[in-house]
């Protein structure tokens, strides 16, 4: 961190960090229910998103293609959830044991209507 010498020194409130992501997608993958080693029900899913975000004030079409996993409870829920259909996804990312990729690691999640997707 650079500090200018000739500005006084000001207390920065330390703020806990932040890793919270919310994530309206389909699902493209879904692998069957796997339990851990410790016993806890697992899901693994591949989700995709698209959509149109402003950014810099142009409008650009963005694709996602993200690695997904629900655990316990979640996860034996989410046997039921139907390939394609949206769904609002929320949770945390971390990096993958194996790879440098990013994991979404679903916490919750909710069907969303088709009108949500498509405003247009």
């Amino acid at each position: 961190m650079l500090l200018n010498a000739s500005l006084p020194a000001v207390a920065i409130e330390q703020k806990p960090a932040v890793n919270h992501v919310e994530l309206t997608a389909c699902i493209a993958e879904a692998s069957p229910l796997r339990y851990t080693p410790a016993g806890i029900p697992a899901a693994n899913f591949v989700l995709e998103h698209e959509s149109e975000i402003v950014e810099a004030g142009v409008a650009r079409q963005v694709k996602l293609t993200v690695r997904a996993v629900a655990f316990g409870a979640l996860a034996e829920q989410t046997g039921q959830l139907a390939l394609g259909k949206a769904f609002r996804f929320t949770g945390f990312l971390i990096n993958a044991r194996t790879s440098k990729s990013v994991v979404f690691h679903i916490q919750a999640l909710e069907q969303v209507s088709e009108q949500v997707l498509n405003p247009i």
